[in-house]
């Protein structure tokens, strides 16, 4: 999963980043100190691993991976050059989804780009320039399909189709909103990558004293709630500062810390929750003695097509699965136990795979 952070300047875009991947984008107090996209891979948090890796004595411990590319600031007018103008659409065009962070805390030491704290007006802001950048790539492509649209049926149908998306972002509108009626309308919508298309999280970036009760009482925060309702993205709050301080902990020291911010689970736990429900993501594990491992794959998966993440042989030459879930081999102790107790199943081709399966595949190539 790949999934870019974009914000205005000084929102705690880089802050964030930082302390989610400890990669050490530079954070200043002034726009654009993040002039390339920086990346970082993060682990996936997952308990499962361990009490697996512990049962099997494998020797190596495998957890699923998220890619997190923080993209230069945007200001008012990137889309015509403004600040470091298109430089950062390239980079996002290539992610999963967009976490969006809005700044929902007062500060007069840290400057705003535009001298207020206003979040639905710095979306607004992202949101246009992104909607300006699709426009122009909407135009070059009615550009270039019209030219052999005279002699091409579908191609003169696509054009068609171009000219409803290209009516739809010029009202003001994100192109997820766009209404797709036929099949191919479908696949050429996919294949253009709009930036508006892309799901989004809003992360709100509070304070620390508002972090413990989740900014019930942050009138910022509810406008972005109310927002994000509207067009079904997800939101978390977040204190960057503080996941910056939660980066520099180990394991026990970070448990204690958040307990004792009142805290269950850090920022990027928030985060990761966050991206799997609105990516549709699951992840099934496969355990033995070289290694335990967590694989995602998308909600919804049959059982060859969730082999093939491992190795495109396993789903050619799928054979069968044998599936246990994650709660009962722990509760028997062993596989052996779980399949003496009947829960051990083996499954064919048309099994949906489910969260916290343990799997062994049968393949023949």
């Amino acid at each position: 999963m790949k999934l870019g952070i974009v914000g205005l300047p000084n929102v705690g875009k880089s802050t964030l980043f930082n302390s989610l991947t400890k990669a050490g984008a530079e954070s200043a107090n002034y726009p654009f100190c993040t002039i390339d996209p920086n990346i970082g891979i993060v682990t996936v948090p997952d308990k499962r691993l361990q009490v697996l890796t512990d049962m099997y004595s494998s020797q190596k411990t495998v957890p699923a991976t998220i890619e997190f590319v923080d993209i230069a600031g945007l200001v008012k007018g990137a889309s015509k050059g403004e600040g470091l103008g298109n430089q950062f659409l390239a980079n996002i065009r290539e992610v999963d989804a967009i976490v969006h962070v809005v700044r929902c805390f007062e500060d007069t030491n840290i400057i705003h780009v535009d001298g207020s704290i206003n979040p639905l007006r710095d979306i607004e802001t992202i949101n246009l320039e992104l909607v300006f950048s699709d426009m122009e790539m909407i135009e070059r492509r009615i550009a270039r399909a019209s030219k052999g649209a005279r002699n091409d049926k579908t191609l003169a149908k696509e054009v068609e189709f171009l000219k409803r998306i290209q009516a739809h972002l010029e009202a003001g509108n994100m192109a997820k909103s766009f209404e797709v009626e036929e099949e191919d309308e479908a696949e050429w919508l996919k294949g253009y990558q709009l930036l508006t298309t892309k799901p989004v999280i809003y992360a709100a970036n509070v304070s620390e004293d508002e972090l413990a009760d989740d900014a019930a009482n942050n009138a910022h925060v509810q406008k972005v709630r109310e927002f994000a309702a509207g067009e079904n993205s997800e939101v978390f709050v977040i204190c960057a500062q503080i996941e910056q301080e939660i980066a520099e902990l180990d394991d026990d020291e970070k448990a204690e810390f958040l307990q004792d911010l009142g805290l269950e689970e850090s920022g990027l736990e928030k985060l990761i929750r966050a991206s799997y429900h609105l990516l549709g993501l699951i992840s099934y594990l496969t355990a033995g003695e070289t290694e335990t491992r967590a694989w995602t794959i998308t909600k919804g998966t049959k059982a060859p097509g969730a082999a093939g993440k491992i190795h495109s042989d396993f789903e050619r030459g799928f054979i069968r699965a044998e599936v246990v879930s994650y709660d009962n081999l722990v509760e028997c102790g062993s596989m052996n136990a779980a399949k003496e107790k009947g829960l051990v199943r083996s499954e064919g081709k048309e099994y949906v795979v489910q969260d916290g399966d343990v799997i062994l595949f049968r393949f023949n190539v």
